[in-house]
């Protein structure tokens, strides 16, 4: 049930939103690096959901994780968080992307609303601009103060001490 939520090829995922923009349905993008699935992430992509009618995520390749986070992650492969992402009820398709900034998705799938989280403002979330000018709207998430993939690692770390 999963894997039909999960998309390799931007072409066919954008193919596959403009038939449900023909039916009349809205979109909502965001990104991340969704290394570790925790509480957070889950109301943020429930809060996204609720925006529009299809929640899409476009989730960092291991080597944008690496390049972000540091030497020591991601802690689970791609494939494998695409596959617990797609579990999420919420969410309707997942795709990654390999390059520093998910612009180029935004572009292809031009989000009728683009979000981040509370962490990020309007004039600093990338694809801002485009989504804008296209007659789209972005928003900013509330922030989940204290539960973050990082804060999960350090806890784990620190209690092999």
């Amino acid at each position: 049930m999963t894997k039909h939520k999960i998309y390799h090829d931007l072409s066919n995922l954008v193919q596959r939103l403009n038939e449900l923009r023909t039916q009349g349905k809205s979109v909502v993008f965001t990104n991340g690096c969704f290394d570790i699935l925790h509480s957070g992430h889950v109301q943020y992509l429930e809060e996204a959901a609720a925006l529009a009618d299809v929640l899409v995520l476009g989730v960092n390749d291991d080597a944008s994780v690496k390049a972000l986070k540091g030497e020591k992650r991601p802690v689970n492969q791609l494939e494998d968080r695409m596959l617990v992402l797609a579990g999420l009820a919420c969410l309707d398709f997942v795709i990654p992307f390999g390059e520093e900034t998910p612009l180029k998705l935004i572009k292809a799938i031009q989000p009728n609303v683009l979000v981040k989280g509370g962490d990020y403002t309007i004039e600093t979330i990338v694809g801002a601009g485009e989504v804008i000018a296209a007659g789209g709207k972005v928003k900013v998430l509330s922030f989940k103060d204290g539960i973050s993939t990082s804060s999960i690692i350090a806890k784990l770390e620190n209690s092999n001490d």
